[in-house]
């Protein structure tokens, strides 16, 4: 039996689905403007010259089939880093976040700016794990396993996968609490967001998602564990209700936390470290679940907590808003060189990938909250590959550490290639409509060589 009712003979097609919950969240938005007023982007883009109203009016209008996406309202569209801070503020109980959400995936069937964002993505995760990670741990995270019953399932989603140790650190903490699980993870378990929201191919999306929920219920588990707070905002959020599910869908940290008697039970080992945590408004539940996990660590003593705005770092969270990400992540820096602190902790993949270079400044070291959690298990943290080549910056350097790893795996890249485009692989470019080296249309040197190995 399947782990879902609806996935062969779905309630909606996602394209119904969608434009029922754009009809419902316009028809009920009063365009008072009050998620406007909060908005931490609105002050650095053009809809500060704008009224909060006509703004907010026009997404609800644009979602209502009444008018077409004016260019404030987009601008605010296109800023939003989903902080969520206007979830609270409306009158209406509107969800405004997912609002945006939906006027996001429906401005991109008219008009898309990354419409080869996950043929690049994924190219770009499948390079940057084999430049990582052995044969056996690429395995692992990247083939689907084959169905069985599986209480848990860890869901990695697709972008984590650049940085694979905090997904080895994960299954280590799962693995001393003894769970039974199953991995699902990379791009053959994606979400769905990229066609949906940012290709705007709803049709693939809806087989994506619906691929990906079908795979989750072979398993039959009582819980799929996610990683990926995008995964988390859009199956869990945008697409609530989309499928009946037999299973709770919820963040690692949630898990982890209705397990903290266990893991306090078995986490002995004192890591004496002086902490200032990176943390994100857009899920301050997970934030203090983070906060929850890191106390629990004998020794572990946190004398700063930095929230910034948006859900995640990266090109889908405040690389949204990046004027407004660059103020708050050196006063993140600043404020963790005044506590004269050892460690500045990350939160999520997307960030840890921000910041583990600025352990180059000698005066703290940059883990993730997963490499404390392993250490305080009395484990050794998985090694951290993607920070040693931030930390190399010299990408004859970085090629010439990686090649053994990507023959190894079965990529045969050309070093001259790596050299070129892997700054712009490493820095998500696509997610900015700035990646051509997978592109058919772009010049590219030893493309059919890469593009053998990451296809």
């Amino acid at each position: 039996m399947s782990g879902l009712t609806g996935a062969d003979h779905p309630r909606y097609r996602l394209r119904d689905f969608l434009a029922a919950e754009a009809q419902s969240i316009a028809g009920a938005c009063t365009k008072c403007g009050k998620c406007v007023e909060v908005c931490p982007v609105v002050p650095g883009s053009a809809a500060a010259r704008t009224p909060a109203a006509r703004v907010a009016g026009g997404i609800a209008g644009f979602l209502a089939d009444i008018d077409p996406l004016d260019s404030a309202s987009d601008a605010w569209l296109s800023a939003c880093n989903g902080c969520g801070l206007c979830i609270p503020a409306c009158p209406e109980g509107i969800n405004p976040r997912k609002m945006l959400a939906l006027a996001a995936g429906k401005a991109a069937t008219v008009r898309s700016r990354t419409p080869e964002l996950f043929r690049q993505m994924s190219r770009s995760i499948k390079i940057m794990l084999a430049m990582q990670l052995v044969p056996e741990e690429v395995r692992r995270v990247f083939t689907p396993p084959r169905p069985r019953h599986a209480p848990i399932v860890f869901y990695l989603g697709c972008n984590a996968l650049r940085t694979p140790h905090l997904l080895f650190n994960s299954m280590s903490v799962l693995d001393a609490l003894d769970v039974d699980y199953e991995v699902a993870g990379g791009p053959s378990s994606c979400c769905g967001v990229i066609a949906a929201k940012w290709e705007g191919d709803i049709d693939t999306g809806d087989r994506v998602t619906s691929n990906t929920l079908t795979r989750f219920g072979a398993f039959r588990p009582e819980k799929v564990l996610n990683w990926c707070p995008t995964c988390q905002l859009h199956l869990g959020e945008t697409l609530d209700g989309f499928r009946d599910r037999t299973f709770e869908f919820n963040h690692l940290t949630n898990y982890l936390v209705a397990r903290i008697d266990d893991f306090r039970r078995k986490c002995l080992t004192p890591v004496n470290k002086r902490v200032v945590v990176h943390a994100h408004v857009g899920r301050a539940d997970i934030c203090h679940d983070v906060d929850t996990l890191l106390r629990s660590i004998p020794g572990l003593e946190i004398v700063d907590t930095a929230f910034e705005s948006g859900y995640t770092c990266g090109g889908s969270g405040c690389g949204k808003s990046p004027e407004l990400a660059a103020r708050e992540h050196a006063e993140l820096i600043s404020r963790t060189e005044a506590a004269d602190a050892d460690v500045l902790v990350t939160l999520y993949h997307g960030c840890h990938a921000v910041f583990a270079a600025a352990e180059a400044h000698g005066r703290f070291r940059v883990l993730n909250f997963t490499d404390l959690l392993v250490e305080g298990l009395g484990g050794v943290p998985h090694v951290d590959r993607l920070k040693e080549f931030r930390l190399l910056g010299d990408w004859a350097m970085i090629v010439d550490n990686a090649l053994p790893y990507l023959a190894a795996n079965g990529l045969d890249i050309e070093p001259e290639w790596l050299k070129q485009h892997g700054p712009a692989i490493f820095a998500s470019l696509e997610f900015k409509g700035q990646l051509d080296c997978f592109d058919a249309r772009g010049p590219c040197s030893g493309k059919k060589t890469a593009d053998a190995g990451a296809g």
